[in-house]
C-alpha cells in the first residue's frame, strides 16, 4: 500500500509540475505575441528572423518581464542600466511610467 501510495504521489507532482511548465509556457508564449514594438529597445533596430535574445527580468514583487533584443551586445547595455530601457518599452506599450524613488 505505501508503494502505491508513492507512485500515486509521484504521479501527481509530475502532473502538476507539466501543468506548471504549460502555464509558463503559455505565459510565454501570450508575452511574445503581445509584445510592443518589433523593434530592439536598445539599438533601436528591427529584429532579424531568429536573431532575437530574450530575457525575462526579474523585479522582487513585480511580474517578470519579456525584453526583447537584438543581439548580445544589446543585452549587456539593457542589463548594465534596466529602467531606462524598461521606460522606453512601457512607452512603446503605451503605458504611463511613475518616476522611479531614490
Amino acid at each position: 500500500m505505501k508503494r502505491l501510495a508513492a507512485v500515486f504521489t509521484i504521479g501527481l507532482l509530475g502532473w502538476a509540475s507539466a501543468l506548471i511548465a504549460d502555464e509558463a509556457s503559455d505565459a510565454k508564449a501570450k508575452a511574445r505575441a503581445e509584445y510592443p514594438t518589433p523593434l530592439c529597445i536598445v539599438s533601436g533596430e528591427h529584429f532579424e528572423n531568429g536573431k532575437i535574445v530574450e530575457i525575462y527580468y526579474k523585479q522582487e514583487g513585480k511580474p517578470d518581464r519579456l525584453v526583447r533584443l537584438c543581439c548580445s551586445k544589446c543585452a549587456t547595455r539593457f542589463k548594465a542600466n534596466p529602467e531606462k530601457y524598461l521606460a522606453k518599452l512601457d512607452a512603446a506599450a503605451g503605458k504611463i511610467v511613475q518616476p522611479a524613488k531614490h
